[in-house]
């Protein structure tokens, strides 16, 4: 079960249930659920977050969806393995704990974030900014090229 600051999930709620407090504010990822195929068939995963639109990025290892190119902010950041991308907002992902890491902009609170499938570490989330220029990148996610690909309908 994810665990993040504004999703709260009440037991015994249906899976692909989104509680209203969650839209929009949140990963909207809560967990992951295999499930049997009638007959003893290979499981089939379920993603909770599928993404409608055209432009998507995806976990490289087990192409779950994180974020609609609607939710991309900036190509120039840069993360612990290299080039990163900031979004808006992001599915299907944990978050871990928050602490603070001095960054190439300063001071922030941050908290690492994987992928709720296949427990890859994707980036983090900014959780606090502590100097005013950097106040925008609060709430906001970075995901490293490296960990994602593009998918559907990208010319």
């Amino acid at each position: 079960m994810w665990a993040g600051a504004c999703c709260s999930r009440q037991a015994g709620q249906v899976r692909g249930e989104v509680d209203a407090t969650c839209v929009g504010s949140c990963t909207l990822m809560r967990d992951v659920t295999s499930r049997g195929v009638a007959g003893g068939a290979k499981p089939v995963k379920t993603f909770q977050a599928y993404l409608p639109a055209h432009r998507t990025y995806s976990c490289i290892h087990c192409r779950a969806h994180l974020a609609s190119h609607d939710e991309l902010i900036s190509k120039s950041f840069q993360g612990s393995q290299g080039r990163a991308y900031l979004f808006n907002s992001v599915v299907n992902v944990g978050c871990g704990q928050a602490e603070e890491r001095v960054l190439l902009t300063g001071l922030h609170a941050v908290a690492d974030i994987y992928c709720e499938c296949c427990k890859t570490m994707l980036g983090w989330k900014y959780e606090y900014a502590f100097e005013s220029s950097q106040k925008y990148k609060e709430g906001k996610f970075i995901i490293e090229l490296a960990h994602m690909v593009k998918e559907n309908g990208w010319d």
